[in-house]
């Protein structure tokens, strides 16, 4: 996997490329201090994946990101602030990480980096009201229902979320919501579908599931209220 560095702290930019040698097969052509130069080697290099800083001069990482828009590789972003997470999750990029990064949490990041780039030989191939079948090459893989958390739209693909890992398959979130059952799942953004039976709470306008907090569109926050029956 090739990928490059963008960042305009030098240190950040050093120590990104020491905890990249560690991971095989990924393969560091470039570090950028700004986002005018990852642009320039996009557009001459073929790259996988960007590790992202957020805020840099002239542009930042958000406006690099929508500039690509559906060209773009796979995104990291890391930063030193919390605050851009919900931009982030309407950019579909892969992961947020935010500073200081661990060697743990950069593995992970690059983990689901390799599982987006690995689904393009994967696609649902069936799905009943306990089951959803995912084909990957010519293997056909079952995850019961009951194990999905939440479904992820990533540009063209997306991610089903389970306790213990993330498949990301080639298909649209679109699709995908009306095949699954609408007693169990239900679409509260336009890049979420939750199980309605893993939602932990709701504050401040963002429902957390697993840990994890999920923006709630306007158009579904009705819907949502009323499937949980709130008083």
């Amino acid at each position: 996997m090739n990928c490059i560095i963008v960042d305009d702290n030098i240190i950040a930019r050093t120590t990104l490329t020491q905890l990249a040698t560690h991971i095989q097969d990924l393969h560091v052509v470039q570090c950028c201090e700004n986002a005018f130069e990852a642009y320039a080697v996009l557009k001459t290099k073929d790259i996988d994946i960007i590790l992202l800083d957020i805020e840099m001069k002239d542009m930042s990482g958000i406006e690099l990101t929508k500039n690509l828009g559906s060209q773009a590789p796979i995104i990291i972003f890391i930063t030193s602030k919390k605050e851009y997470a919900t931009d982030a999750f309407d950019l579909n990029v892969v992961d947020y990480i935010v500073k200081p990064v661990t060697p743990a949490r950069f593995i992970q990041a690059i983990e689901k980096a390799q599982e987006v780039l690995s689904s393009k030989n994967k696609m649902i191939d069936f799905i009943d009201d306990q089951f959803i079948f995912i084909r990957d090459s010519n293997i056909i893989k079952k995850i019961k229902m009951d194990d999905i958390i939440y479904i992820e739209a990533m540009g063209d693909y997306i991610k089903i979320h389970t306790p213990k890992k993330f498949y990301a398959v080639h298909k649209g979130l679109k699709d995908i919501a009306q095949r699954l059952p609408p007693d169990q799942f239900l679409r509260i953004h336009r890049s979420f579908i939750v199980a309605i039976n893993k939602i932990d709470r709701i504050e401040q306008g963002v429902l957390v599931i697993a840990d994890t907090p999920i923006p709630v569109a306007d158009t579904y926050r009705n819907s949502l209220n009323k499937r949980l029956n709130i008083l």
